[in-house]
């Protein structure tokens, strides 16, 4: 079954298209997670906190959602160790019934691309199969031939990718909107070619797109430009995107097209808004029943524009 497939299952079996982005920053965490911060404690020790914060954290999430998108970089900072905690955290999230979406970004060309891609989506042989993501995100800005060999691998081995086509961060307007049409239309026109040959029977390819929640008014372009693409959509919450600003990502009456993603404010609620002072998985889970209510009303609200 083709990522795609997959993952409109999983979102269909819980009813709610939220993401939970694992992003370990170890000023953040816990207090019972110190370790981390200590930087004359041993690298495996570290990171081995970091590990455990992320397993405790995914399981708040277990059977809640789809899908959590943990963040590469926070891991790398460990090193080795980091790898292995990694690996470790994949591994625990696919025990748990989740599909991983690595946030990587990774890009580059020919042989380099490939073998970005066969080490986090393929394996080398006697590779765990179970520590390999579902899909990971990628970096089109290369050109069109930093995506195929990704693409490829998604053929091979029925993984997904998601790339950055229209990202939340403020700075990101000087490029991808350069030109006309903007450059980050032709990247969507390119995700949208190089996606077709891996359309599943969910009618979703396994290429997907990252195109930014916090870019409401140009959602529903992005959804008209890329009508078999699945989405995935940062910035709800701590980046100020609402639920309501996110409609116009979905084309039809279900939770599917679709992943909203929030980080900070499910691992970290308990540090500021309204579940701050509580023990932190306590405030995690609410925060994570606060998204998933909020997301399933303004869906329920949403005009459906765009149905399939």
């Amino acid at each position: 079954m083709s990522f795609a497939d997959r993952l409109d299952a999983a979102v269909r079996a819980v009813k709610n298209p939220c993401l939970v982005g694992i992003d370990p920053h170890v000023d953040l965490l816990p207090p019972e997670f110190e370790a981390a911060r200590d930087a004359r404690a041993p690298r495996a020790e570290r990171a081995a906190e970091v590990q455990r914060f992320c397993t405790e954290l995914i399981d708040v999430c277990a059977s809640r959602v789809a899908a959590i998108k943990p963040q590469s970089a926070f891991f790398e900072l460990f090193g080795a160790d980091g790898a292995v905690a990694w690996e470790a955290v994949v591994a625990h999230a696919h025990k748990k019934g989740l599909l991983v979406i690595g946030d990587v970004k990774r890009g580059d060309i020919a042989s380099t691309a490939a073998a970005y891609a066969s080490a986090l989506l393929e394996g080398l042989p006697g590779t765990d199969k179970d520590s390999l993501c579902d899909a990971i995100t990628v970096n089109p800005y290369l050109g069109e031939d930093a995506l195929q060999p990704f693409v490829e691998a998604c053929a091979r081995s029925g993984k997904g990718i998601y790339v950055l086509v229209r990202t939340s961060n403020p700075g990101s307007p000087r490029f991808q909107l350069r030109g006309d049409p903007p450059l980050a239309y032709e990247v969507a026109d390119v995700v949208r070619a190089l996606g077709a040959p891996l359309v599943g029977r969910s009618g979703w390819s396994s290429v997907g797109a990252v195109v930014g929640a916090t870019h409401a008014a140009e959602l529903c372009a992005f959804r008209e430009r890329l009508p078999e693409t699945p989405l995935l959509l940062p910035g709800y919450g701590a980046q100020g995107a609402t639920a309501a600003d996110l409609a116009g990502a979905f084309p039809g009456p279900g939770p599917s097209g679709a992943l909203v993603n929030s980080a900070r404010g499910i691992a970290f609620a308990h540090r500021a808004g309204p579940h701050a002072g509580r023990p932190w998985k306590d405030a995690a889970a609410a925060a994570l029943s606060d998204m998933i209510a909020e997301v399933g009303r303004a869906l329920a609200e949403r005009p459906l524009r765009h149905a399939r």
